[in-house]
C-alpha cells in the first residue's frame, strides 16, 4: 500500500522526470501517482500531449527522446507485479541479440518470468515467455530492463539453435570477456558437449 502525497505541479513533474529518465522516458500509472499525478488526470496529460500512452497503464514523456530499444523497456514494465516491480528478464535468442552475439532476428521477444508469474489479460503476441526462477548472478541490469548474462543465454538456447550459431556465440563471448572460465565451470554440466570441447581448444590456443 502507498499514499499519494499532494505536491506542487513543478515538484510532481520533477519527480516523474527523475523516474522516467532511468527508464528511457517510460513510466507506469502507479509511478505517476507516486510522483503526485492523480490517476483521474492521466487521460488529460495524454490529450494535451504531455504523455504518450504506450500500453495499458504504461506511458512515456512525449518530449523525451525515444531510446534505441524502447520496446525492451516497454515490455519489461508490462511484466511488473502488483508492487510495480518488473518481473521479466530478456533471455534466450533475445539476450544473444542484445549482446550482439547472434545474427538471429527473432520475431518475438524472449523473456523469462518467475514460475509463479500470472497475467489475467492475454499475453501480447510479441512476447515468448519462459517460466523459471533466475538467480541474481544470472542477470545483468540495463537501463530500464534486465537481461540474462551471456552464459545463461547460451545454455537456454542450447536445444533451439544450430551448433554453428551456438559455437560462434560462445567463442565471440569468450573473446570479448563476456564469459569467464568460472562461468563455464559453473555451467559445465549444462553446456553441450561440443562447447566443452570448444572451451578446451580455446584454453589451449
Amino acid at each position: 500500500m502507498f499514499f499519494i502525497v499532494k505536491r506542487s505541479s513543478k515538484e510532481s513533474q520533477a519527480r516523474l522526470f527523475a523516474i522516467a529518465e532511468g527508464q528511457g522516458g517510460f513510466f507506469t500509472a502507479k509511478q505517476a501517482e507516486e510522483a503526485g499525478f492523480d490517476r483521474a488526470h492521466h487521460d488529460y496529460h495524454v490529450r494535451v500531449g504531455n504523455w504518450q500512452r504506450e500500453h495499458r497503464g504504461i506511458y512515456r514523456l512525449a518530449q523525451f527522446p525515444m531510446p534505441d530499444r524502447g520496446d525492451l523497456i516497454l515490455w519489461s514494465l508490462w511484466s511488473r507485479n502488483r508492487a510495480d516491480d518488473a518481473q521479466g528478464v530478456y533471455s534466450h535468442q533475445t539476450a544473444l541479440s542484445i549482446y550482439d552475439l547472434s545474427d538471429l532476428m527473432p520475431s518475438k521477444l524472449h523473456m523469462t518470468v518467475p514460475r509463479h508469474f500470472r497475467r489475467s489479460a492475454e499475453i501480447p503476441s510479441i512476447l515468448a515467455l519462459h517460466y523459471g526462477d533466475l538467480s541474481r548472478d544470472e542477470v545483468e541490469e540495463r537501463e530500464g530492463y534486465r537481461v540474462t548474462r551471456p552464459i545463461r543465454a547460451i545454455v537456454d538456447v542450447g536445444q533451439d539453435v544450430s551448433t554453428d550459431l551456438l559455437s560462434q556465440a560462445f567463442s565471440e563471448a569468450k573473446a570479448r570477456g563476456l564469459i569467464t572460465e568460472t562461468d563455464v565451470e559453473h555451467y559445465r554440466d549444462r553446456l553441450p558437449n561440443f562447447l566443452r570441447s570448444n572451451r578446451k581448444r580455446l584454453k589451449a590456443a
